[in-house]
């Protein structure tokens, strides 16, 4: 070892170089080869086999195909995929003119959520499902042609819309390799309506509007809670109460009967800590039942809408270059509809809008851009109605969605949080998970009908993405587009020399200060601006819960699990009141019960 040592020290300058060279040469060859080789150990060449039986079609399907991966049976795999750190294993591949004789394949190549190679599994047993998504061909007026899932009824929820298809779930064990079959022998079954009843009747219209827009015959629904004791051949006009929000198969919260104690409900919400919801739903809905029939209760119109499309469960209430003009359908076609067929006053003065979260930012957003048309909104916990800070990003100022800015490290952004401020999913994982479920903006999820309502149609026909979505870069030119067209604060301020006197004393807005998806950043921002108008004021409300969660509506007496059951009767005395000072002297508000 002296010998070596002093031969190295005696040796010119040129061969220790080369002797140090070499060394480090031979170390990085030994640390690659224990890498590949530790990787190698822990990398699985397993594939997936997935057909489907001849019954089904003859000329094939286009879609999304999905496999799913679970560690337990708790239940199907399909409904195990979500943004908490519970979730299952996601895999999915568009299909397109997909035959009966024909195989997918899912390997190592095939993009996962939260797992993103199928090479990364551990070896063990699981529980498989493959899925298909089936798309539809629609021919736009745009000239675009786009395939997409046409809703069938239960408002735009993949894993439960009928006429997809899906394999039984299968126990199998997952090596270092190896083939494991699947078949799609199950398709989901049609739903059935629900019937009308005495108090809920639901009216369906055809819409030419977006009829002409997506090229084949689209409709929009109205699930209708009528006034009590209603008759159609009386003289008296009701106003109308638009309960926005996501797609509801009938009018929702309100039965007839009361419902049964519950013996023994140890049924635990993870939501909102307590045993028992199911029940105290029901009563809610009881309670709501026993007001509406009072002879002390206001008689009004109350609807909520089904406007589900093909890229989301509800439309967002708005025009949109890429699901196109439901704002006016909504506003020209539905609701006159409606008040026609329920003596409804049919003007604006007598038309009021409610909503939480989805439906708090329609709420706004229709009385911004129907100013005359709506007497008044009611928005919770809104969706972002400012994108200066769209949930925690300034899609403006951020150069990424995912990250924060820094020169030394990638600082990954929240995506939910829950009341205390614990980080429970971040925005780059929520996204990548709509990436997996559909290419193109496809997934049917939230950050997917934000980019598909707010973005221009891209150069194939679907929304331009805001950002990159694998890897969060913001599109500037697309953040501009939203700025102009749908960022609700910016155009208030843009535009309130023109709309203001349209609007004073009609913008309410309610949301707790730790809100699960940050909008109380939004609303903070928001009111700094109608906090600022003069000539005119806008005599309206914002209003914050102390440590409220989403989905916060105002009311500071009761936990949110039960004043999120209440939209319906909590804001009547607000309306009560506009109706009194903005009704026509020629109506008689003891007609309304006021």
């Amino acid at each position: 070892m002296k010998n070596k040592t002093l031969n190295y020290f005696n040796s010119n300058s040129y061969e220790r170089s080369y002797i140090l060279s070499a060394k480090r040469i031979l170390i990085v060859l030994i640390s690659f080869i224990l890498f590949y080789c530790s990787e190698k150990k822990n990398y699985n060449k397993t594939k997936f086999e997935i057909t489907y039986p001849e019954k089904f079609s003859e000329n094939g399907y286009d879609g999304r195909l999905l496999l799913m991966i679970s560690n337990n049976n708790n239940a199907e795999p399909r409904f195990q995929i979500n943004d908490s750190h519970n979730t299952q294993i996601i895999f999915g591949i568009d299909v397109e003119s997909w035959k009966s004789g024909e195989t997918q394949i899912f390997d190592s190549n095939v993009y996962g959520y939260p797992i993103k190679s199928i090479g990364n599994l551990k070896e063990g047993e699981y529980y498989v499902q493959a899925f298909l998504h089936k798309y539809e061909t629609f021919n736009l007026s745009t000239g675009y042609k786009v395939k997409l899932p046409k809703d069938q009824g239960e408002g735009q929820k993949w894993n439960i819309s009928p006429k997809n298809l899906y394999s039984t779930p299968k126990k199998v064990k997952i090596s270092k390799s190896g083939t494991i079959k699947l078949s799609l022998e199950n398709e989901i079954s049609p739903i059935e309506p629900i019937k009308d009843s005495k108090y809920i009747k639901h009216v369906k219209i055809k819409s030419e509007m977006l009829s002409k827009f997506w090229g084949r015959d689209m409709f929009l629904q109205a699930n209708v809670l009528v006034p009590h004791n209603f008759n159609k051949n009386s003289k008296v006009k009701y106003p109308l109460m638009i309960f926005h929000g996501h797609f509801p198969n009938t009018f929702r919260g309100f039965r007839t009967e009361p419902p049964a104690a519950p013996k023994k409900d140890t049924i635990y919400n993870s939501r909102f800590g307590i045993t028992g919801y199911k029940y105290i739903q029901e009563k809610e809905a009881y309670d709501l039942y026993k007001n509406w029939i009072s002879d002390d209760f206001p008689r009004f119109i109350a609807i909520e809408i089904q406007h589900q499309n093909p890229y989301y469960d509800d439309s967002y209430a708005v025009n949109s270059a890429n699901l196109g003009p439901y704002g006016d359908a909504i506003t020209y076609e539905l609701i006159p509809h409606v008040e026609n067929l329920f003596n409804g006053v049919g003007e604006g003065w007598g038309r009021f809008l409610y909503g939480g979260s989805t439906g708090g930012w329609e709420a706004l957003a229709v009385q911004v851009f129907y100013p005359s048309e709506y007497n008044g909104c009611f928005a919770a916990c809104p969706d972002p109605i400012d994108f200066r800070a769209f949930t925690v990003v300034n899609i403006y100022e951020d150069e990424n969605a995912y990250y924060h800015k820094s020169d030394y490290k990638k600082t990954l952004r929240a995506g939910m949080r829950d009341g205390k401020g614990i980080i429970k999913s971040h925005l780059i994982d929520m996204n990548h998970r709509e990436m997996v479920l559909g290419s193109k903006g496809r997934s049917g999820d939230q950050w997917d009908i934000w980019q598909a309502v707010f973005s221009p149609a891209g150069d194939d026909g679907y929304p331009k993405p805001i950002w990159d979505k694998k890897t969060g870069k913001i599109d500037k030119y697309v953040a501009e587009y939203w700025k102009e067209n749908y960022d609700l604060s910016y155009i208030l301020e843009r535009d309130w020399n023109k709309i203001g006197n349209d609007l004073i004393g009609k913008l309410h807005i309610y949301c707790g200060d730790m809100d699960n998806y940050y909008l109380n950043n939004a609303v903070v921002l928001t009111e700094e601006f109608l906090e600022s108008t003069k000539n005119p004021y806008y005599e309206g409300e914002v209003d914050y819960g102390n440590l409220a969660e989403h989905c916060w509506n105002g009311d500071h007496e009761n936990p949110n699990h039960i004043s999120r059951l209440r939209y319906n009767t909590m804001y009547l005395p607000k309306i009560k009141e506009r109706l009194k000072k903005t009704a026509p002297k020629n109506h008689n508000l003891i007609n309304w019960g006021i």
